[in-house]
């Protein structure tokens, strides 16, 4: 099986490793000594490239979970408030081009988050340049 790792290195491995349980679902695979790792099955990544200042290095912007409809969205905002998470959910936003149904959360080193569905494409003058709770 071959799956795309995303590392990231956090400040607070014991409050990361709680929030990632929470935010995917899963206990981590692996612990050891100020690492530990996430084997997770499901989603496959999506990587977004959204243009910067020039010449800005590249940062992370924030973190998302595509699922397939917003029953799925529902879903992960009642798993998300139920393990104790803040959440903010947006409907029927203009994002990135497309309609969508999305919930946010914020990581422990201010990492944003969001579970979001597609619901249909959007002309480009309909998008405002900043979005995903930028």
């Amino acid at each position: 099986m071959s799956r795309i790792q995303l590392a990231l290195r956090v400040a607070d491995l014991e409050g990361s490793i709680a929030f990632y349980a929470k935010l995917l679902g899963v206990e981590p695979a692996k612990r050891r000594e100020g690492y530990a790792n996430f084997a997770v099955a499901d989603p496959p990544l999506k990587l977004v490239l959204i243009e910067g200042e020039e010449g800005q290095d590249t940062r992370l912007d924030h973190l998302g979970v595509e699922v397939a409809t917003t029953a799925e969205v529902t879903a992960a905002t009642t798993r998300l408030q139920n393990a104790g998470l803040a959440t903010f959910a947006e409907q029927d936003t203009s994002c990135c081009y497309a309609l969508q149904d999305k919930v946010w959360v914020t990581g422990p080193g201010d990492e944003r988050w969001e579970v979001y569905v597609v619901k249909a494409d959007v002309d480009a003058d309909a998008t405002p340049r900043a979005c995903c709770g930028t």
